[in-house]
């Protein structure tokens, strides 16, 4: 491949092939050596643009979440409550397979002190301002009830985290139980946002295996 003068472009294909790469062969078996010869190019190039592979997923997953952010695609709906939409964000991003697959894969590298600072700092900053939003907007339209916005947004993301298997083991059950405690707490903070039927997609989901 010939040098681009827009490393953008470069970044660009070296994400696609990436992801082609990481979702056919696996993540632990994809090379930086494997991206290169997909797109021709030396592994010098790659690192050009990427200090490891642990950055091309890093941002191979904040590149898929702009584009399928499933946010921006709820929140123009004007005949959905605030909690509706935040529902309805959870299921379209559970329903996204590669980007579930992906996921999947880049949980053992949470286990990573640094790489976890890095996932949780990106959450606080895209994630937080997307479910303030929208339990604001349900504070106002009665479907939640709240004097604590702010920090009931902070809590879902420190949620998430207690749902990551690689950071705290369990099993399919365990795993429910903890989202059955979570729907109690949040119901009674005003948030009746986990359904049975998301309860029930937990264990169809790879996280799980």
């Amino acid at each position: 491949m010939s040098r681009n003068k827009h490393p953008e472009v470069t970044v660009k294909k070296i994400l696609e092939a990436a992801q082609r790469l990481f979702l056919e062969k696996g993540y632990d078996h994809t090379k930086i050596q494997d991206i290169a010869d997909e797109l021709g190019m030396t592994k010098g190039a790659i690192y050009h643009h990427f200090g490891s592979k642990e950055e091309i997923m890093d941002q191979l997953g904040k590149t898929m979440f702009i584009h399928h952010n499933p946010f921006e695609r709820v929140r123009k709906r004007t005949d959905l409550s605030g909690l509706e939409k935040m529902k309805l964000a959870i299921r379209l991003n559970q329903s996204d397979e590669q980007m579930v697959e992906l996921t999947r894969q880049a949980l053992p590298l949470l286990e990573n002190p640094q790489i976890l600072a890095k996932m949780f700092e990106s959450n606080y900053e895209n994630l937080l301002p997307y479910w303030l939003e929208l339990i604001k907007e349900g504070q106002e339209d009665g479907s939640i009830r709240t004097d604590q916005p702010k920090e009931l947004a902070e809590f879902l993301l420190l949620a998430d985290l207690w749902m990551i298997p690689s950071l705290f083991p369990g099993t399919v059950d365990d795993m429910k139980e903890r989202y059955r405690f979570v729907t109690v707490l949040l119901g009674k903070m005003g948030l009746p946002l986990y359904e049975e039927e998301m309860l029930e997609k937990i264990g169809q989901l790879p996280y799980y295996d």
